[in-house]
């Protein structure tokens, strides 16, 4: 018996998985589905809370802010913060009869909610005030809110930690 010709006989295949086309087919949907779980891991680990959760109130209050950044301008209120470690010193300067026995100061984050701070200033004298964070404030940019007790007036600052000088508290709008 004559064997066919070998034209005719193909050569012995492999089986699919040792050949390199159908794996470079099969790792571009698994890198897409890998990269996928590792965009969820890190937007569950880096989840920003929002800075203002009831949009609507805050639409509402835009009128009393107004008006607390119109009663620091009408009284020419202005302050200087210092940091040192975990200490807060603030030097309020304006036309008021008698200063706050004391004052409240809210340190935010602009993108890390949980990180925010309230502070309460106690008088000490001759319009300085004292107070203590929680926590040591982390590098970057801070925005300082700065009222009194009936929240009648504000002032607004920025702060740059770590600190190389004072931040200055100004109402909305005053120039330096």
């Amino acid at each position: 018996m004559n064997p066919l010709p070998s034209a005719l006989n193909p050569p012995h295949s492999r089986p699919w998985y040792r050949e390199p086309w159908p794996w470079f087919l099969i790792s571009l949907p698994a890198a897409a589905v890998i990269a996928g779980l590792v965009t969820v891991w890190i937007a569950y680990r880096s989840a920003d809370g929002l800075v203002v959760g009831d949009y609507y109130k805050a639409g509402l209050a835009i009128n009393q802010t107004l008006e607390r950044d119109e009663m620091a301008r009408r009284l020419d209120l202005s302050a200087s913060l210092k940091l040192s470690d975990t200490n807060l010193q603030l030097e309020l300067a304006g036309r008021l009869e008698q200063m706050p026995s004391s004052l409240k100061v809210h340190l935010a984050h602009p993108t890390r909610q949980g990180a925010d701070q309230v502070v309460d200033l106690a008088h000490a004298g001759d319009g300085h005030y004292r107070g203590a964070l929680s926590s040591a404030l982390s590098d970057g940019k801070w925005l300082i809110q700065l009222e009194n007790p009936e929240s009648s007036w504000r002032l607004n600052g920025v702060l740059h930690t770590p600190m190389t000088e004072a931040a200055v508290l100004r109402f909305a709008g005053a120039t330096e």
